[in-house]
């Protein structure tokens, strides 16, 4: 049974930080893509980025702007999303999601698994 499982969403104040965890649990996949969504209220999800685990190369949304950054740590089965410069509109609830491949497609259709979200809110 796969698992993700969020971590380290709050509040803070706009121009500030945050890191996120995503671990991973239960999957087989030899070759994976493991990526960070969010959804705001009344919104769509969104694609922010994802990585790929072995090797390690990311993709970003454009409205990322250098500001986020997502790390992986093989041994802990963990993916992060550090969230620097956050502004109020970076609000939103934070999902991980895994799927199978090499690509980083900015599709949720194309992601498997999903974690229950972690909820970030940015302050003006």
């Amino acid at each position: 049974q796969v698992q993700l499982a969020e971590s380290g969403g709050g509040l803070v104040q706009a121009g500030g930080s945050l890191r996120l965890s995503c671990v991973a649990s239960g999957h087989t996949f030899s070759n994976y893509v493991m990526g960070w969504f969010r959804q705001a209220p009344g919104k769509e999800r969104e694609f922010v980025g994802a990585i790929r685990w072995w090797g390690g190369s990311t993709s970003y949304a454009e409205f990322v702007e250098g500001r986020f950054t997502i790390s992986r740590d093989n041994a802990k089965n963990t993916m992060y999303l550090q969230m620097n410069s956050l502004k109020p509109e970076d609000t939103a609830v934070y999902y991980c999601a895994v799927r199978e491949g090499w690509s980083t497609p900015p599709n949720q259709y194309e992601y498997d698994f999903w974690g229950q979200g972690t909820q970030v809110t940015v302050s003006s």
